[in-house]
């Protein structure tokens, strides 16, 4: 799973429409609309904090499980 395909799943969990995240995050919604759609993968780590927060959870959440270290 993708970052995108994370972000639109718990962005719809809560409700939200791309618009009501960009008010909650500041990151603009065609950066969210290119991420769900998968034509950008790299995103900087502020805008994935600030997402992370306006989806209240933790930024290693929105990550893909092959990016987390296994302890």
């Amino acid at each position: 799973m993708r970052i995108g395909d994370i972000l639109k799943n718990k962005r719809l969990s809560l409700g939200l429409t791309q618009q009501e995240l960009e008010n909650r995050s500041g990151v603009t919604q065609s950066m969210i609309s290119k991420l769900e759609q998968g034509q950008a993968e790299n995103i900087s780590i502020d805008a994935l904090r600030r997402l992370a927060r306006a989806l209240s959870c933790l930024t290693v959440d929105l990550l893909p499980e092959k990016d987390k270290i296994k302890k």
